[in-house]
C-alpha cells in the first residue's frame, strides 16, 4: 500500500518536472497506480468510471455558468466602469493608484469570479496609468498580481463550488458568506502595504473627485455591482440554489452587457461562447483527473497515512494547522488551485474536523493558502498573466511582492487561528 502510495506521488512529480500538464500528469500518475494493484482491463475500467463519477454532480454545473458570466463581465465594459468607482473613492490618497488598482480587481474578481481575468482586465489599463503617473512599472504589476486573488475568496467563487464537492456537500451558500469578511480583510491587508510602500517611495496622489462626478461614477457601475447583490442575496434568502444562481448571472451579464452597455456584438458573443467553452473544458477535464486521484489515494489509505503521520508529530491544534499550511502553501507552488482542493481536502479535511475545525472554516483557510499559490512560480497562473500583461519577466516583479505576500500571510494566520472571521457571517444568516 505504502509503496504503491509513494509510486502515485513519484510518476506525479516527475511528469510535472517534464512539463506534462497538470490534467494528464493527474490522470496518468492514477492510472499506473492502478495498473499496479489490478489488472489493466480493470483498471482502465474503473479509470473511466472515477472520472466520469467525478462529474456526475448537479453542483458542477454552476461552474460553467460562473465562467460564462465571468467572460461577459469582462469583455462587456465593467472594468473600466469598476475603475472609475474607485478612482472616485480611494484615487486622490498617497499612493492612490496603488488602492485603485487593490479596490479595482476586489470588485472585478467579485463580480467575475476569476483571478485571471481580474488580472488581465484590471491589470491591462491599470499598468499604463500607473507608469504614466510615476509609479514603478513593477510595483504596478505586484499590486495587480496580489490583489486579483481576491475574487476567489469574495463570492461567488468557483472554488468555493469545488471545495463543496470535495468536501461532501459543505453548503455553497454557507461557504459565499464565509468568504466576504477574508476576502475583505486580504485587500484591507495588501493596501497598508500598498500605502507605506507608496510613502516611502514618494509616489504620486491623483487628483480629487467632486461629490457629482463621484456619485455619476457610482450609477455607472451600480449594475455591476448589483450582480453581487442579486445573486448573494437569492442564494441566502432561498429564492434559488447557487446552480440556479449562476444562470441568472449568465442572463443578467448578457443583459448588462449586450443591451445596456453595448460593449459586446454578435461577433463578441460568438468569441465569448467559444472562450467559456474551452475554459470550462479545461476545468472538468481536472476535475475529472482530480477525482479519479483522489480515489486512488483513498483506495490506498494515504489521507489516513498522513492524517496519522501529522498527529504523530503533534497532538496540538495550533502546531497541526500550521503544519496543514505549510504543506498547502508548497503544494500551491506547483499545483493549480482546482485539483490541489479536490486532491489534498480529502487528506486534511478529516484531520481539521477532528481537530475541532468547521468544514467552513477550513475550507476559507484552505482556498485562501492555494490563492497564494497562484501568485508564486513555477506554477503561478495568477504571477504569469500578470506579469505577461505588464510586459515584465517574472523575476521583475518578484521583489516588489515580497511585502505583499507578507502580508496575505499574516491574514492567512489569522483566519487559521481566529474562526469567527470565516463562521460569524454564516451563523448570521443561520448557516
Amino acid at each position: 500500500m505504502i509503496s504503491s502510495a509513494l509510486i502515485l506521488i513519484l510518476v506525479f512529480l516527475i511528469l510535472l518536472s517534464l512539463r506534462v500538464p497538470i490534467a494528464f500528469s493527474i490522470a496518468i500518475a492514477s492510472l499506473v497506480t492502478l495498473l499496479l494493484n489490478m489488472p489493466a482491463d480493470i483498471a482502465v475500467t474503473t479509470m473511466a468510471q472515477r472520472m466520469a463519477t467525478g462529474l456526475d454532480s448537479f453542483t458542477l454545473t454552476a461552474i460553467p455558468f460562473f465562467i460564462l458570466a465571468g467572460e461577459l463581465m469582462n469583455r462587456g465594459g465593467i472594468a473600466n466602469r469598476l475603475i472609475n468607482l474607485a478612482k472616485a473613492m480611494v484615487g486622490s490618497l498617497p499612493g492612490g493608484l496603488g488602492f485603485v488598482n487593490i479596490i479595482s480587481c476586489m470588485l472585478f474578481g467579485a463580480v467575475s469570479g476569476s483571478a485571471v481575468a481580474a488580472a488581465s482586465a484590471i491589470g491591462g489599463f491599470m499598468g499604463k496609468q500607473m507608469e504614466k503617473e510615476g509609479y514603478e512599472k513593477s510595483y504596478g504589476a505586484a499590486v495587480n498580481i496580489s490583489s486579483s486573488v481576491t475574487g476567489l475568496i469574495i463570492p461567488p467563487s468557483n472554488v468555493l463550488i469545488v471545495y463543496s464537492l470535495a468536501s461532501g456537500g459543505a453548503s455553497i451558500a454557507a461557504l459565499f458568506l464565509a468568504g466576504y469578511l477574508p476576502g475583505i480583510l486580504l485587500g484591507a491587508a495588501l493596501m497598508i502595504v500598498a500605502g507605506v510602500y507608496a510613502y516611502r517611495r514618494g509616489f504620486p496622489t491623483g487628483s480629487r473627485v467632486g461629490f457629482r462626478e463621484g456619485f455619476k461614477h457610482f450609477i455607472n457601475a451600480f449594475p455591476s455591482l448589483l450582480l453581487l447583490v442579486l445573486i448573494i442575496g437569492g442564494i441566502v434568502s432561498g429564492i434559488f440554489t447557487a446552480t440556479e444562481a449562476s444562470a441568472v448571472a449568465v442572463l443578467y451579464a448578457f443583459i448588462l452587457s449586450f443591451f445596456i452597455y453595448k460593449e459586446i456584438d454578435l461577433k463578441g458573443l460568438y468569441e465569448i461562447l467559444v472562450s467559456s467553452g474551452k475554459t470550462t473544458g479545461i476545468v472538468m477535464l481536472l476535475i475529472a483527473c482530480s477525482s479519479t486521484m483522489s480515489w486512488v489515494m483513498s483506495y490506498e489509505s494515504l489521507p489516513q497515512q498522513v492524517s496519522d503521520l501529522i498527529l504523530s508529530l503533534s497532538e496540538n491544534k495550533l502546531v497541526v494547522l500550521l503544519l496543514i499550511n505549510l504543506v498547502l502553501l508548497a503544494v500551491g507552488t506547483f499545483m493549480d488551485i482546482t485539483p490541489a482542493v479536490l486532491i489534498f481536502t480529502p487528506i486534511f479535511l478529516p484531520v481539521a474536523i477532528d481537530l475541532g475545525m468547521s468544514e467552513i472554516h477550513f475550507g476559507i483557510m484552505m482556498v485562501l493558502n492555494l490563492c497564494i499559490g497562484l501568485c508564486t512560480p513555477p506554477v503561478g497562473t495568477v504571477l504569469f498573466v500578470g506579469s505577461s500583461v505588464a510586459g515584465l519577466k517574472i523575476n521583475e516583479v518578484i521583489r516588489p511582492l515580497l511585502p505583499l505576500f507578507v502580508a496575505m500571510l499574516v491574514v492567512l494566520l489569522l483566519v487559521t487561528y481566529i474562526p469567527g472571521i470565516s463562521t460569524w457571517l454564516p451563523e448570521v444568516f443561520g448557516f
